[in-house]
């Protein structure tokens, strides 16, 4: 940890997520906290991904949601605001039964971020904008958005600008990712095949899907979507994610320098 958050550090970021996963929790996180202030960072939110399907199954979400307790309370420790994740695909139609399933379990993880003054951000991707807004809408406060612009465009092939207008009153956090969209393809594949961990089958049966790419050279207007967010008072982190490449490390590098340029 105290190597990544000096690497970090030198790209000239000023904060830093993590994922919530057992070397965190064997960590201190008084001292992780002093060790970022040491080279001025500060930890910006916690990823918390507890894999498989999310809080589509109802037999597995009790368990889930201590486990998401443990997370927030080490995110306050942390000094983070935030704490984001995927949680399933939300059905389109509400008179789903697995909507109701998940509806229950995520506006009772909102009240638990509530109680300790958090929020936490579902990642954007698996369904339409306009699908979750109306399930924000639905839940108790504490739960939000963490828009992720590439996962819009390689996975449904949606403008994140335009989910920017939608989703605004939600948007806690974001992720500064950018992908191609190559053909149309059904969201709920997609991510059952995340969940079983056989996405490169699937696009071996299907064809090329998607791909993510370094920031810039993608299919996010990023121009646009910056000034989508601070039209609607986005001042939040944009936080550079680079989950593939032969080279992460460079590709973080130059994405911080993009932003940097961006943001003016």
């Amino acid at each position: 940890m105290r190597e990544a958050l000096r690497k970090a550090a030198s790209t000239g970021a000023a904060g830093v997520q993590c994922y919530a996963n057992a070397a965190l929790f064997a960590s201190d996180p008084a001292e992780l906290r002093q060790e970022a202030k040491k080279v001025n960072l500060e930890f910006s939110a916690l990823v918390a991904e507890l894999g498989g399907y999310g809080f589509q199954i109802e037999a597995e979400n009790a368990d889930k949601l201590e486990r998401m307790k443990a997370v927030f309370d080490m995110a306050v420790k942390l000094g983070a605001k935030a704490v984001t994740g995927h949680v399933g695909v939300i059905p389109a139609d509400p008179t789903h039964p697995r909507y109701r399933t998940m509806l229950t379990a995520i506006t009772r993880l909102g009240r638990e971020a509530k109680k300790r003054n958090l929020s936490f951000g579902i990642e954007t991707g698996p369904e339409a904008p306009e699908t979750l807004a109306d399930f924000l809408a639905r839940t108790d406060g504490g739960i939000g958005v963490n828009l992720d612009p590439a996962n819009l465009v390689m996975v449904r092939n949606v403008s994140p600008v335009h989910a920017v207008e939608l989703l605004n009153p939600w948007i806690i956090y974001t992720h500064a990712k950018d992908g191609l969209h190559y053909r149309d393809c059904d969201a709920e594949l997609v991510y059952d095949a995340f969940a079983r961990g056989g996405f490169e089958q699937l696009q071996k049966e299907t064809g090329r899907l998607f791909e993510e790419t370094p920031l810039g050279v993608g299919a996010v207007d990023f121009p646009e979507y910056i000034a989508a967010l601070r039209r609607y008072g986005y001042d939040g982190y944009l936080t550079v994610e680079r989950e593939t490449g032969s080279d992460p490390e460079s590709d973080i590098r130059l994405a911080v320098d993009f932003l940097k340029k961006q943001l003016g």
